[in-house]
C-alpha cells in the first residue's frame, strides 16, 4: 500500500513564498526528504502537489478507492473548502493534516480547519518534520 502525501496550493512555492514562516526547504528537497524517511521506514509514499482543487480531490477519491493512508497539507483549502472535507470523510484509511506553521497562532480564519474535522489527527508548526512525524505515526500503526 502506497501512502498519499498530498500537498495543496502554493505548497510548490516552498522556500520562495514567505520564507520567514514557510521555512527555507523548497518543495523538491520536501519532496526528497519525505521519500527517503518513508524508505527508512519502510513505507512506499507518493507526493504530490496541485494548486488545482479539482486534482487535489481527484487524488483524495484515488487513495480512498485504494483504501490508502493519506497525510495532507491543503494549505488554505484547510480553511475554506468543505468540498475537501466531505471527499476526506469517505476515506478507510487514516488521514493526517500536515501545517508547517501552527495554524492556531496565526490569523484567526486560520483558526479553523474543515479538514481537522476529519482527520486521524493534526500536526501543525513543526514545518518540514511534521510529515516526518506523520509517516512515522503510520509506520507505527503499520498502515501499508
Amino acid at each position: 500500500m502506497t501512502i498519499q502525501v498530498l500537498n495543496g496550493a502554493n505548497l510548490g512555492r516552498l522556500g520562495l513564498r514567505e520564507p520567514e514562516k514557510y521555512g527555507t526547504t523548497t518543495y523538491a528537497e520536501l519532496v526528497e526528504l519525505v521519500e527517503s524517511a518513508a524508505a527508512q521506514l519502510g513505507l512506499q509514499v507518493q507526493v504530490r502537489q496541485t494548486d488545482d482543487e479539482g486534482q487535489l480531490l481527484r487524488w483524495v477519491y484515488e487513495a480512498t478507492d485504494a483504501g490508502s493512508p493519506i497525510v495532507i497539507n491543503p494549505g488554505g483549502w484547510s480553511h475554506t473548502s468543505v468540498v475537501l472535507h466531505d471527499a476526506l470523510a469517505a476515506t478507510r484509511a487514516p488521514v493526517l493534516e500536515v501545517h508547517l506553521t501552527n495554524i492556531h497562532r496565526r490569523e484567526e480564519f486560520r483558526h479553523f480547519s474543515y479538514v481537522s474535522r476529519v482527520a486521524e489527527g493534526v500536526i501543525a508548526g513543526l514545518g518540514v518534520d511534521g510529515y516526518l512525524l506523520a509517516l512515522r505515526w503510520l509506520a507505527a500503526r503499520d498502515h501499508r
